[in-house]
């Protein structure tokens, strides 16, 4: 017997792992995406049914999760003609797990309320890894008390939801997170480069950071600097991505941008590594440092 009727809209890296998992828990997964591939790599999941537009799932569902690249895509989704309020009935609630602007969170609340439909902004820490394992964690923006329907839900695809504010607050956060994680990036990028320019071994200065218990270390460096060493780029968060949500919080930051130089040598690095790298690994942004040092810092290949 099915738990519920759930949507889901965006079938991505983060989204389809997501959606097999509440179909595997044993609810009915309503599914819509503009490629049709990513639908068919759910086929094998019986409890999953695909609809030809947004409206047409949010017909089905009691709850509807979106997980999708940018602004402007989730506002069509859910504002546009054949979108998700146009097929919504009152009492629906509405889980947007993408990466947006707070603007764009608050404007699709504002016309969710006029339907009778109440938009949480769920944005999400985690990459491709944590969705298949169902260990993402939710940071969550909207009235409080409509979290509770959507809990058992974010329980199957999350190990953590944390309520973090009112509508926008949830993607305010991650924005500010993922600048950070961002300047982490660049700052490790151009350490490992300094470290190879004057002749110490990447490995060792791994260690001495990872073991020495010093504030140095950080779970980026942990996961990444070797990898870099190595060379591997292989995706699991694209250079792409992280440009555009480090965009999203230099514009966040507004007036406030004039006081935060660090933020905006990162966005210049990440502007640089997506014309170039769009396609790898956040960690990608390293290249833009080894061009700028004239050598690479591994294995990785020659730089354009």
């Amino acid at each position: 017997m099915s738990k519920g009727e759930i949507g889901f809209i965006g079938l991505g890296r983060m989204g389809g792992p997501m959606a097999r998992n509440l179909a595997r828990a044993g609810y009915s997964v309503h599914v819509h995406d503009v490629e049709p591939a990513a639908v068919r790599r759910l086929e094998d999941a019986t409890t999953v049914t695909a609809h030809g537009s947004p409206a047409e799932v949010a017909a089905h569902a009691t709850v509807l999760f979106t997980a999708l690249p940018n602004d402007a895509i989730v506002t069509g989704t859910y504002l546009e003609a054949g979108g998700v309020l146009a097929g919504a009935r009152p009492g629906l609630i509405t889980c947007d797990c993408s990466t947006v602007s707070p603007d764009v969170s608050q404007t699709i609340n504002a016309a969710a309320r006029a339907k009778g439909v109440d938009h949480l902004d769920t944005p999400m820490l985690g990459s491709s890894p944590q969705a298949e394992s169902g260990e993402v964690f939710f940071m969550v923006g909207g009235d409080r008390a409509r979290l509770a329907t959507a809990q058992p839900m974010l329980d199957v695809i999350g190990r953590l939801t944390m309520f973090v504010g009112p509508s926008g607050m949830g993607n305010r956060i991650k924005l500010l997170h993922n600048a950070l994680g961002a300047v982490n990036a660049v700052a490790v990028a151009e350490s490992l480069a300094l470290c190879v320019a004057l002749g110490v071994d990447p490995h060792t200065f791994y260690d001495v950071v990872r073991q020495g218990g010093g504030m140095a270390f950080s779970t980026y460096f942990d996961r990444r600097a070797l990898r870099v060493v190595e060379g591997d780029f292989s995706p699991t968060f694209t250079v792409e991505l992280m440009n555009k949500d480090v965009t999203l919080a230099a514009a966040m930051a507004g007036p406030h941008l004039t006081h935060t130089p660090i933020l905006r040598e990162t966005l210049a690095a990440y502007d640089e590594a997506r014309r170039h790298w769009a396609g790898e690994d956040f960690s990608g942004v390293t290249h833009v440092i080894e061009r700028r040092f004239g050598r690479a810092i591994g294995k990785g290949p020659a730089t354009p």
